[in-house]
């Protein structure tokens, strides 16, 4: 029998068996219920099922080219393009796993054995995040607390979120979501952006220690940042690929092979002033603003330019806008080195600018500084005042300025007067280019500038300048649609007036040949190819400046032309955007295609929101067309243009300018070559079937120019970028650039056949393109 003593122990003890369950359900009771009050929302919003299933993540804009490749993207904070699972290579999910997540397969978003662990060891054994915490945590509440509490109950909402994101996905869309979702820095938002900005490549193209280096920065990309602590993050690579070894992912061997190399990276920045099409894409930027204030969603809201994930698939092909870029590149480098060379300060005391009196030097810096970006921001961001503004541009200030170096645009860091800097940019020589299939209207290069950094007015549509002898071509057109003029028909080459008044002209026109060289006859085809002013003047005098200016709107151009018979010889401020779609219609059999640069818009679903409508309308005839095509190639065979088909090394000056000359093309080739008024712009606009392309070159400033034709004409500034374009193309033989004839018209009733055509067919050069070429009279 139970002593008194025995008995009362046994209650005791019985009553602490009684407290243990009681606290025990109690606290299971207290974690369910915890878990309820969060999942109810008591702490704080949770995503319910609709959210869940569409979580709100800023989407980039991404802009397609024609060949599938991306040009660029448009966005504010979030550089972020999403892929699918299938577009991640098998060794970039092993690292993440083997390095974030061992036991991902095995769990429902909860890892049970980690998290005890975490408890026993008070979190010194490493996190128990699994990959679908860390994405509950990036898609929904972001940062942590800094409390201890504010860290339990976030904790808790990532459980919750998490077991809810494992029901609503399959493991595989979880870690698509994460690679996704996750900033690497540098604007490099999601794992597509990464592997682009990082190392030039698309996600698949990883290799495996490109892929272990992206996944280490998982764990801190602020701290392993392999632009600012390469070996930080290179030991961070070489601790996933040691991970990798450990959960049978990779041999031991591959592993220490791996380590002992370095990042290797290839850094591509993506901004909306760095990379490929910087200009285009500045324009498209303009024409998508307009499209979506024009294009409502179904529900009545605006699409977002920036968050949407919208696709633009424009007619660029990356592949002909790299050789535009590069073509560009290589000659305006030797062309501005000849530019300094003639604007030392011993050869021009008022360097760059040429016959302008200091006073008028002194106005013309202060209209750039009103119209300068910092005259901006303190007049009306900081509102000072115009004294102390002015005051500041004589300041020397730290900078970084734009240089060519070695063949390459580059930045120099520098002290230098804003007012300094001004005049400095202003010796910079600008260009403009502009490539299109004129049967299509598709735009394939658009190249607005030497760097878009520094110089962002774009040269292509935005510049106009003065055309020169490229507008006489819609002068020889409109003789051919109105009179039916052949390219073997003579006129006399000599001196020749249009009266005043006959024409608006309020005095008597007297163009003169530049070279002051008069006589004998010419054919049209060998006065247009060695622009003789004279002959264009007469042609004027027989159609007169109305049925020209009629001929060119209907062509495209919408700036103002007066009628007046000096636009013969190219008085007229047109762009490169309006003179190629306007040369087109000549390739296209008289039909004027409206350039195309975008074909479709697409939501980030695929759905289709915009598909472009070809504008087209005959302008010419068929045979019109021909006939005007047959006398540009006079330009390339015998005229300003005939460089093209030379063989051999640069000659004489041409070696300072030309790189890859000769280009000795042997495919036939229309073209015209245009200087004006003191050599202050030079144009070359060249066409091949089912490729037409102009180029312009120039100063900002008129005043600003070469002193001499040598350098200063068409030939010599504009050309070589097309010569070189072209010859890259011609290169790449996954391109499809024309090298047959231009299409011939059936019945063809106008004789194009000049070789027995009178005349005695004087070559006087590149007269045109001489400063006499603009003599307005």
């Amino acid at each position: 029998m139970a002593t008194k003593k025995q008995t009362s122990a046994t209650q005791d003890f019985s009553k602490y068996i009684r407290w243990f369950w009681m606290t025990f359900i109690g606290g299971i009771l207290f974690v369910i219920l915890i878990f309820l009050l969060a999942s109810w929302g008591l702490f704080g919003e949770m995503p319910d099922h609709t959210v869940l299933e569409n979580p709100k993540t800023n989407l980039a804009t991404e802009i397609i080219s024609s060949d599938g490749k991306t040009l660029g993207k448009f966005y504010l904070n979030d550089n972020r393009t999403p892929i699918e699972y299938d577009e991640l290579p098998k060794h970039l999910v092993e690292a993440l796993l083997a390095t974030e997540d061992a036991r991902f397969h095995d769990h429902s978003g909860i890892d049970a054995v980690g998290t005890l662990r975490a408890i026993v060891k008070l979190g010194s054994g490493g996190g128990a995040s699994t990959i679908s915490q860390q994405l509950a945590k990036q898609l929904f509440h972001g940062e942590g607390s800094k409390n201890k509490l504010g860290r339990m109950t976030q904790k808790i909402k990532e459980w919750i979120i998490a077991t809810r994101l494992e029901r609503q996905y399959t493991k595989e869309e979880i870690i698509a979501q994460y690679f996704n979702i996750y900033d690497f820095l540098n604007n490099a938002d999601g794992i597509r952006s990464a592997a682009r900005i990082y190392f030039g490549k698309e996600p698949k193209e990883l290799d495996l220690k490109e892929s272990a280096m992206l996944v280490g920065m998982f764990k801190n990309s602020s701290l392993f940042n392999p632009r600012k602590r390469p070996e930080l993050t290179r030991e961070r690579r070489n601790v996933v690929l040691a991970q990798m070894v450990k959960y049978d992912y990779l041999d031991e061997k591959v592993k220490d092979s791996l380590q002992k190399t370095p990042l290797d990276l290839n850094y591509n920045p993506e901004s909306h002033r760095e990379g490929i099409a910087t200009y285009f894409r500045t324009y498209l930027d303009g024409f998508m603003k307009d499209w979506i204030k024009n294009n409502p969603k179904p529900d009545g809201s605006k699409y977002s330019l920036y968050n949407d994930g919208l696709k633009v698939y424009t007619t660029i092909d990356s592949r002909m806008q790299l050789y535009a870029e590069n073509a560009v590149q290589q000659h305006m480098e030797r062309l501005q080195a000849a530019f300094f060379k003639q604007n030392t300060p011993e050869r021009n005391k008022t360097a760059p600018f040429i016959d302008l009196s200091p006073e008028e030097i002194k106005s013309l810096l202060r209209n750039a500084m009103k119209q300068s970006e910092r005259w901006r921001k303190m007049k009306y961001d900081l509102g000072k005042s115009d004294k102390e503004i002015e005051a500041s541009f004589y300041k020397p200030t730290e900078m970084t300025v734009f240089a060519w170096k070695k063949g390459k645009a580059t930045e120099i860091d520098t002290l230098m007067k804003p007012i300094d800097s001004i005049r400095y940019y202003k010796t910079f020589l600008r260009t403009g280019m502009m490539s299109m299939d004129p049967q299509t209207g598709h735009v394939k290069a658009w190249v607005g500038g030497v760097n878009y950094r520094h110089f962002q007015y774009d040269m292509v549509k935005q510049g106009k300048r003065q055309v020169g002898s490229t507008f006489k071509p819609f002068v020889y057109a409109t003789a051919i649609d109105q009179l039916h003029y052949s390219p073997c028909d003579v006129f006399p080459d000599t001196p020749f007036c249009i009266e005043a008044n006959k024409y608006g002209n309020l005095q008597d026109w007297c163009p003169k040949n530049s070279d002051g060289k008069y006589g004998g006859s010419r054919t049209l085809k060998d006065a247009l190819a060695n622009s003789v002013n004279t002959i264009t003047a007469r042609l004027m005098d027989k159609v007169g400046p109305r049925p020209v200016i009629d001929l060119v709107k209907k062509l495209g151009v919408e700036s103002e032309i007066p009628a007046v018979p000096s636009i013969a010889l190219g008085t007229a401020d047109l762009s490169v955007y309006e003179m190629v779609a306007a040369y087109a219609a000549f390739a296209n059999k008289g039909v004027y295609t409206k350039p195309v640069m975008v074909t479709t818009i697409e939501d980030k679903n695929g759905t289709v929101l915009y598909q472009f409508k070809p504008e087209t309308r005959d302008v010419l005839g068929e045979e019109e067309a021909y006939v005007t095509v047959k006398l540009l190639q006079g330009v390339v065979e015998s005229g300003s243009g005939a460089r093209l088909r030379r063989a051999g090394e640069p000659y004489g000056v041409y070696k300072e300018i030309i790189t890859g000359f000769p280009y000795a093309f042997t495919n036939p080739i229309a073209g015209k070559t245009g200087t004006t008024q003191n050599q202050s712009d030079g144009w070359f606009m060249g066409m091949v079937p089912n490729l037409v392309t102009g180029v312009w070159v120039g100063a900002e400033d008129r005043s600003a120019h070469f002193r001499s034709i040598t350098y200063g004409q068409g030939a010599s500034m504009a050309l070589p970028i097309w010569g070189l374009f072209m010859k890259s193309c011609y290169t790449d033989k996954t391109l499809d650039v024309s090298t047959g004839n231009f299409e011939v018209p059936k019945n063809l009733s106008i004789n194009v056949d000049c070789s027995k055509a009178t005349g005695d067919g004087n070559n006087a050069g590149d007269s045109g393109d001489t400063p006499d070429d603009l003599d307005f009279g």
